[in-house]
């Protein structure tokens, strides 16, 4: 084990993910001057985002670029894709993340294949309460060159919930069977119509979500279905109705949303998808034939189907095991920080009614350590990114000692928010 030495006095902030949030993060610090470390699990910026590259975004370009990078940018020759426009993963990560983390002030702050595996206080762990703040943020990182550590006087966490699916089964945990039932399950954003065509060709998929997620693989599949004979599709919800994710069609102030589920209801009233509701899986079994039985047990009987690939979007939760050792208040229904978890909860508010908000309501108990972006969110699915620009350009200002910016709210939103789309696919 070594200890990095900081690359200069005072410590630096440890950014911990270079997707769109985390590069705010480290634009909002280089323009105040603050030294700063970008640590990304991946090969590049915008890693996770790469693997949902077929999927695009209801929100236009507009929403999507933070002022500051934007700044950075246009120090460069960069061009700036036009404001309107809805661009898939793979154009966020091309047009805007990769120039991002090219630029002068931020390239030299990001290093790659780092992942992060744990966190703390250096010297003692989280039962020692008195003297913490004396004790400098430790991050120990797992990287191609060995284990270290980074001596941090702040902590941005912006590593987001990608990789850490809902389990399938009902109640929160993992149906019986579903541990060994890997080979059937094909991620919660299959890139049906691309790269992973040939395992949904002429076979049966049974998709499980009421998100957006399901909604656009759904329609990738029926949009498969037509040109491969012999493809099957079967919808399952828990709930027993699938108004809520039709939408308000021509209505929604976001038209890439609003036809998302009015295709949708199209496709399920045309027969394309078997929809079953009140369907709460509780088993996976592999069958002698090279297929999958999902069932479905709850107080009016069983259910079963059949397929050949299950597609789970059964949304994402954070992974707080590398924090466990430091002092973080999270709400325990959500695992989003206490304060934010009411404001977001999706059982009252979707992403147009979330109030913009920053350091105030995203701190803990730990001094500067923040919590930002999708991972902030816990299991509440109504993350955006403009939201996670102004929570960076908060945090920032919290940590520079810059009180008045970080109570300031610099957002404004349109009343339906901006939220995730695909014309194709989607999240």
């Amino acid at each position: 084990m070594t200890v990095a030495p900081s690359p200069s006095s005072p410590l630096p902030v440890v950014v911990i993910g270079a997707g769109p949030i985390g590069l705010a993060a480290a634009a909002n610090l280089a323009q105040r001057g603050i030294d700063a470390v970008v640590l990304e699990a991946g090969e590049r910026a915008g890693a996770a985002i790469s693997q949902w590259g077929h999927v695009s975004l209801f929100s236009a370009w507009s929403y999507n670029i933070d002022p500051i990078g934007r700044t950075l940018l246009e120090k460069t020759d960069w061009v700036s894709p036009a404001a309107n426009a809805l661009p898939t993963g793979a154009e966020l990560v091309r047009d805007y993340l990769l120039p991002l983390a090219a630029t002068a002030e931020l390239a030299p702050l990001i290093r790659y294949s780092s992942r992060v595996i744990g966190m703390s206080r250096q010297g003692i762990d989280s039962s020692k309460t008195i003297g913490r703040e004396r004790h400098p943020l430790l991050v120990r990182v797992d990287s191609p060159n060995g284990v270290y550590d980074i001596l941090a006087s702040a902590i941005i966490d912006a590593s987001g919930t990608w990789g850490h699916s809902n389990p399938i089964g009902a109640s929160g945990l993992p149906a019986t069977g579903e541990d060994n039932s890997a080979g059937w399950l094909a991620g919660p954003l299959p890139d049906v119509l691309g790269t992973d065509r040939a395992r949904f060709a002429s076979k049966h998929t049974l998709v499980i979500g009421m998100g957006h997620s399901a909604a656009n693989t759904l329609l990738a599949l029926a949009e498969l279905r037509d040109g491969e004979t012999g493809t099957e599709i079967t919808w399952a919800i828990r709930g027993r109705s699938a108004r809520r994710l039709y939408g308000g069609g021509a209505a929604d102030e976001l038209p890439g949303r609003g036809a998302l589920g009015t295709r949708l209801k199209a496709a399920v009233e045309s027969g394309a998808i078997t929809l079953l509701t009140d369907f709460t899986v509780t088993e996976l079994a592999p069958q002698p034939d090279g297929r999958l039985r999902v069932i479905s047990n709850n107080p009016d009987g069983e259910q079963s189907v059949t397929v050949d690939a299950l597609a789970a979007a059964t949304g994402f939760r954070p992974d707080l095991g590398i924090l466990r050792e430091l002092h973080l208040s999270f709400d325990p229904v959500l695992e989003a920080p206490v304060a934010l978890a009411p404001l977001i909860d999706p059982n009252v508010h979707s992403c147009g009614t979330v109030e913009p908000h920053g350091a105030s309501v995203l701190s803990h108990p730990e001094k500067n350590v923040f919590v930002v972006g999708m991972k902030s969110y816990g299991r509440a699915p109504t993350f955006l990114l403009a939201t996670g620009y102004e929570q960076v350009r908060s945090v920032v200002a919290a940590i520079a000692g810059d009180k008045a910016s970080a109570e300031r709210v610099n957002l404004m939103l349109p009343e339906t928010g901006v939220c995730c789309s695909s014309t194709s696919g989607g999240c």
